[in-house]
């Protein structure tokens, strides 16, 4: 009687871990549970497709916080190019960023001034190798697409301002980064590096463009997101208000946010990420909080890949 007790309640154990093993790995695995998963968003839609025929590893996104544009960029060695798009995908404009050089770029942000200037902050921050010793972030003042901008590409490029250059380090060795971001209160930027095994780390640094000095960043956190990589992350955004940070990988977002009342921005780092559904991304390289705070924008590597949205309930 007792070995039929046992196999029932085996039977049972098994039973009840093929009805809620969708939320997990297996038994004896930590279980996805409702706090991991953020129930703010609506399903993902596809918004449009990036039609840009010379975006071609596209490696970063970002919204403008003064008109309603997506900007993004290709991967490294790919010059130094900028590229805006509407929220649907249609191609706005191709720049070349004067006073830059591409050697790896992999992530653009958005920082608007207290005077209501918008400038757009470029990461040359890929390392795979992890040796570069420096690396570079670039701040040029944003440009405004048109009619004619439109009719521009890389063997016609319109011509940016001359961008400003900050020359960083790490405070010990080196790392791969796909992730800069701007605090929209207080104009610091972040890094979040790129880990194959362990969490990603958070640098920061304050904004110290125009000199030639190499700025020493400072680590301020740690980043696990719950993935079969905790720290392999390759994009992310702050949102206009300051209370939330989206992170990306190749296929999954993970998003903080600010505890209710928190009078230091920088409790946002301490909170656990909670997975937000981007959409069916083959590759995916950018995201990015819309003008509106409420709308996210994701996107993937390839060549006139679909641009997803994803809005808050």
């Amino acid at each position: 009687m007792r070995n039929a007790v046992i196999i029932i309640s085996r039977s049972i154990t098994v039973f009840v871990c093929v009805v809620i093993g969708t939320l997990a790995w297996g038994c004896g695995v930590k279980m996805m549970t409702a706090e991991m998963t953020s129930g703010d968003y609506e399903s993902p839609v596809v918004a449009g497709r990036v039609e840009i025929d010379d975006l071609k590893e596209s490696s970063g996104l970002t919204a403008s916080e003064c008109q309603d544009v997506l900007w993004t960029h290709n991967d490294g060695g790919n010059g130094p190019f900028i590229f805006a798009v509407s929220p649907e995908g249609k191609h706005l404009g191709t720049w070349r960023v004067e006073n830059a050089e591409n050697i790896d770029w992999e992530s653009i942000a958005t920082f608007k001034d207290s005077a209501g200037k918008c400038f757009l902050i470029i990461g040359d921050i890929g390392d795979n190798d992890e040796v570069r010793t420096q690396l570079q972030v670039y701040r040029v003042p944003e440009p405004t697409p048109s009619a004619e901008t439109a009719r521009s590409n890389i063997a016609n490029p319109m011509r940016t301002e001359p961008a400003q250059s900050m020359k960083f380090s790490y405070p010990a060795g080196s790392n791969n980064a796909e992730t800069i971001l701007v605090y929209p209160w207080t104009g610091i930027i972040y890094v979040v590096t790129k880990k194959k095994n362990g969490p990603a780390g958070v640098f920061r640094m304050k904004p110290e463009f125009g000199s030639d000095a190499v700025v020493r960043s400072e680590k301020v956190a740690d980043i696990s997101v719950r993935s079969k990589h905790e720290g392999l992350l390759t994009d992310g955004s702050i949102s206009p208000d300051g209370k939330r940070v989206i992170l990306c990988d190749l296929k999954g977002g993970y998003e903080l946010v600010l505890p209710e009342g928190a009078s230091d921005p920088e409790a946002i780092w301490t909170q656990t990420p909670r997975v937000v559904d981007l959409g069916d991304r083959k590759q995916g390289e950018g995201v990015s909080y819309g003008r509106d705070g409420v709308t996210i924008y994701a996107s993937s590597e390839k060549k006139n890949a679909p641009l997803f949205m994803i809005k808050r309930k």
